[in-house]
């Protein structure tokens, strides 16, 4: 792998130079310095691939030095090989502590010296073409995402703006009311989708939590806001031929919670399980018990299910199942934000599954003392 840079840190000048000439001779390019201090300063000018550092050193040794590196974003990734003295132990020990990649003992043979650094850039090399890749998937899901979920209520509005603008004085009352029950479900579901993407970019930055912290409060009722959920969905289930039931008691012990974000997570988990519920006959279950310290709630349908290679992606964003038979499933961010929120709350959100019988989710939430 010729042309990758090395940056070597050593105070032993002779060393410096010999190991400077064999990674030259290899066709690396070379940067050095002779201590910590000047490491850093040369990496403000010089990106290496990989660090090769002396452990003792004046001014900043070479574990001040590592620690150092990988306390800045734009270097936590390069590969970190220590240059250690023959049979230092606890330098080993200290190292691999601090996560060091590898280590290569003084005296070296040029060839050991090699095959260390070659295999730590191939490393490197293999795992940034895997985040490639990741990145190129998530890319195209995100733009299939989009191009179907923005299409779709774009094409309601524009279709049914259309008609009426066509149709104008001369349109029944009728007719009117059909145009614009398509107008307010394209501009419905836009809505929601948009609302969910800000949600999402809240959650990952933060936002949400401060929002969260700041509107948290004693939910005292549980039960009355997990049967608003329900009753929230009614219509939706009956459109679907799905029995929503509440298996609820009396009392549940009481959270401190955002309320809104609480019901928002249920609310995507009971719409989750409306969507994959059987057709004409479903069932959706709510129900909630406490267990010691934590409430529990599973949201149970009795719908397609999931093979165990999908429950281990289903909450990553726009992750969809069966996208092609399964249209109504919307853009795939509901469940990663219902986690989303319910981490918020010192929450988690687990799901059991058999393909072709259905599927649970469990939520587990301290509750207040």
């Amino acid at each position: 792998m010729a042309g990758e840079k090395i940056l070597i840190v050593e105070d032993d000048t002779s060393l410096l130079v010999g190991v400077q000439d064999i990674l030259e001779l290899a066709g690396f390019q070379v940067a050095t310095a002779a201590n910590g201090v000047e490491g850093l300063a040369v990496l403000e000018t010089f990106q290496p691939d990989l660090i090769l550092s002396d452990i003792m050193m004046p001014k900043m040794d070479g574990y001040r030095f590592f620690e150092a590196v990988r306390a800045r974003p734009e270097w936590l990734g390069l590969p970190f090989i220590f240059l250690t003295a023959k049979g230092e132990k606890t330098d080993i020990r200290r190292g691999k502590q601090l996560g060091v990649d590898d280590y290569v003992t003084k005296p070296f043979e040029e060839e050991d010296l090699l095959v260390a650094i070659r295999a730590k850039l191939n490393r490197r090399a293999q795992l940034e073409a895997a985040h490639d890749r990741q990145i190129g998937e998530l890319k195209r899901t995100i733009l299939t995402t989009l191009n179907h979920e923005f299409r779709t209520p774009l094409t309601y509005i524009t279709t049914y703006t259309e008609l009426l603008r066509t149709a104008g004085s001369d349109a029944t009352s009728d007719e009117l009311m059909t145009y614009m029950r398509g107008l307010q479900s394209g501009s419905e579901r836009l809505r929601r989708l948009v609302e969910d993407f800000i949600l999402l970019v809240e959650i990952q930055s933060g936002e949400a939590q401060e929002t969260c912290l700041r509107r948290r409060d004693r939910v005292p009722n549980m039960p009355h806001l997990l049967q608003a959920v329900l009753t929230r969905y009614t219509a939706s289930a009956i459109k679907r031929g799905v029995q929503l039931i509440a298996d609820l008691p009396a009392e549940l012990p009481p959270l401190l919670a955002d309320a809104e974000y609480l019901s928002s997570a249920i609310s995507r988990l009971v719409d989750n399980g409306i969507k994959f519920a059987k057709r004409e006959g479903g069932r959706v279950t709510l129900s909630a018990r406490a267990a010691g310290d934590r409430l529990l709630i599973h949201i149970k349908d009795d719908g397609i299910g999931m093979r165990a290679e999908e429950m281990d992606k289903i909450f990553d964003v726009f992750y969809q199942i069966d996208r092609a038979k399964m249209e109504q499933q919307g853009s795939g961010s509901g469940l990663a934000i219902a986690r989303g929120l319910l981490n918020l709350h010192g929450g988690t959100l687990a799901v059991a599954s058999e393909y072709g019988v259905g599927s649970t989710f469990t939520i587990e939430l301290p509750v207040t003392q």
